[in-house]
């Protein structure tokens, strides 16, 4: 089995903090033991076969030693300014210390822009690809300089695992200052005992403490390697937290852990050997593209749907597409192909309850398929006069009209291709003929018609949106009256601006054109993927 692991070449990456890098006080001076150690073991894992990733801080650090500073500031334009000092001068420490090894090295720096747009993210990934092959060792980094808070990455942890999705790691390896996890602070807390193994890292969040914060220049801790563990096992990495001045332990990790050639299932024997906590990688990793919507990508918007739209994009035949006609709400600004999250309105209930089907349940109209059917014949037999009134009544506010009022009627014209999303106007125009005294006065009496067009005229110029509008009003106000919760269920690439999918919410794609002038695509939000 070791045998195997050792021929097997792997992808790793290695994430460096500050504090393994320079100093936390005063001259901030740099470790060059530890540096040195790091650095022959990378060549050592390069001997071996294996693809190495460096990712570095300490960037300010270096530069607060070369200006003679005690301290970084608080304005991020002096942040940025010693970030910019220091990063020529560490690279130049990685390259003096690599060379004496004959290991070239390349110089990577990033910023959330770079990530979030996709053609810079292929081309990263292809420069990654190819400096990989030529056996270089990229050294990444955040490019500080350039990076504002709405663009950061925030730390070089939640850095380093999507450099490890980029690459498509087999292990991400977070040095630190600590050994691993523990279910409390071991600063504090003698009794804290060590987490090895993490299957579950929404579980684990609620077991552990996270209250190891960085040191004065770094600006991470154990809650963003969680984070960095989450974001990497997605991507179906395995994460590694282990004290930096253990690195040669990265060898034994990679002999006994859950890589390429070993089942996630047999981790019995992680419980033993060197002091760490290892993340396994999730059974099903997110492919890359579905991978980069939910974490690469900055949510612009939220678009909030209906639960029979939920129920719909979760089949397979949807193809993680939303179509117009489940969408609810729009909270932007937000412009076609960013990303957005996607958030569902349902009623409070207890899951397990089944679904009455009372009328109006829209989700009883998009589960069973044949209630269209049924709806339809009933709609075609004659009802009485009192259940079919056009107009509402100020001690019934569910009385108006029946294309606005009922959501039910509103899914079953989303759902029928061949059904006309208004109802015909001549039927309330006739209505207000026959409740119009004129109509039953003599030759003498003025003629009624003008009266009646205009009402019809008016009605006619009333615009899909504005009628979606009214429905989505009233049916609003009921939900709220009821006890509805919104919960956020993904992500996804939006197809057209906030302004537009506002506009076409609730129709159907067929119409798309003739409320926008134009149509890109039925679907309103691609690529959708979930939590």
């Amino acid at each position: 089995m070791t045998s195997k692991t050792k021929a097997t070449p792997l992808t790793i990456v290695i994430k460096l903090g500050t504090s393994s890098i320079v100093s936390p006080e005063y001259p901030f001076l740099p470790h060059l033991q530890l540096l040195s150690s790091i650095v022959e073991t990378v060549v050592s894992l390069r001997a071996q076969g294996h693809r190495v990733v460096l990712v570095s801080s300490g960037a300010i650090g270096v530069g607060l030693r070369r200006m003679d500073l005690r301290g970084r500031g608080k304005g991020l334009s002096q942040k940025q300014a010693l970030a910019a000092i220091g990063q020529g001068r560490l690279i130049a420490l990685w390259d003096n210390l690599f060379s004496q090894l004959d290991q070239p090295i390349a110089q990577i720096l990033l910023t959330r822009m770079d990530i979030s747009d996709r053609t810079r993210y292929l081309n990263a990934q292809n420069t990654f690809s190819e400096l990989l092959q030529m056996g270089v060792v990229p050294i990444v980094n955040e490019n500080d300089t350039v990076s504002v808070t709405e663009i950061k990455f925030g730390d070089n942890d939640t850095l380093s695992a999507i450099s490890s999705a980029i690459v498509h790691a087999d292990y991400l390896f977070l040095l630190t200052d600590v050994e691993c996890l523990y279910t409390d602070n071991p600063r504090n807390n003698p009794d804290a005992k060590p987490v090895r193994v993490v299957r579950d890292i929404e579980k684990v969040k609620q077991q552990v403490s996270t209250a190891t914060l960085g040191t004065s220049l770094g600006t991470g801790g154990m809650s963003t390697k969680l984070i960095a563990a989450e974001l990497a096992t997605a991507a179906g990495t395995t994460t590694v937290i282990m004290h930096s001045g253990n690195v040669k332990d990265i060898f034994h990790v990679i002999e006994r852990g859950a890589g390429p050639s070993r089942d996630i299932s047999e981790t019995p024997a992680l419980e033993e050997g060197p002091l760490c906590t290892r993340f396994l990688r999730r059974d099903r990793a997110l492919k890359d593209r579905k991978w980069w919507i939910a974490h690469g990508l900055h949510s612009a918007g939220t678009i909030t749907i209906d639960e029979g739209a939920y129920r719909a994009i979760q089949r397979k035949e949807s193809g993680g597409r939303l179509l117009p006609a489940g969408v609810i709400k729009v909270e932007g600004p937000f412009a076609s192909h960013q990303a957005v999250r996607l958030v569902v309105r349902r009623k409070k209930r207890d899951p397990s309850s089944s679904l009455k089907g009372k009328t109006g349940d829209s989700s009883t109209i998009i589960t069973n398929p044949v209630s269209r059917n049924s709806i339809d014949e009933s709609t075609n037999s004659s009802p009485t006069p009192a259940t079919t009134s056009k107009f509402p009544q100020e001690n019934n506010p569910t009385s108006y009209p029946s294309t606005l009022a009922s959501p039910a009627l509103k899914h079953l014209t989303n759902a029928q291709p061949d059904t006309p999303l208004i109802q015909p106007i001549l039927s309330l125009s006739s209505s207000v003929a026959s409740l119009d005294p004129l109509s039953k006065s003599g030759p003498s009496s003025p003629s009624p018609s003008s009266a009646i067009n205009a009402i019809a005229e008016k009605l006619n110029n009333v615009t899909l949106t504005q009628m979606q509008t009214q429905a989505q009003n009233r049916d609003t106000e009921d939900e709220e009256e009821e006890g509805w919760e919104e919960v956020e269920i993904g992500k996804g690439l939006a197809q057209y601006n906030s302004v537009e999918i506002d506009r076409i919410k609730g129709i159907k794609s067929a119409h798309i054109e003739n409320v926008l002038g134009y149509s890109e695509s039925e679907h309103v939000v691609d690529s959708i993927t979930f939590l």
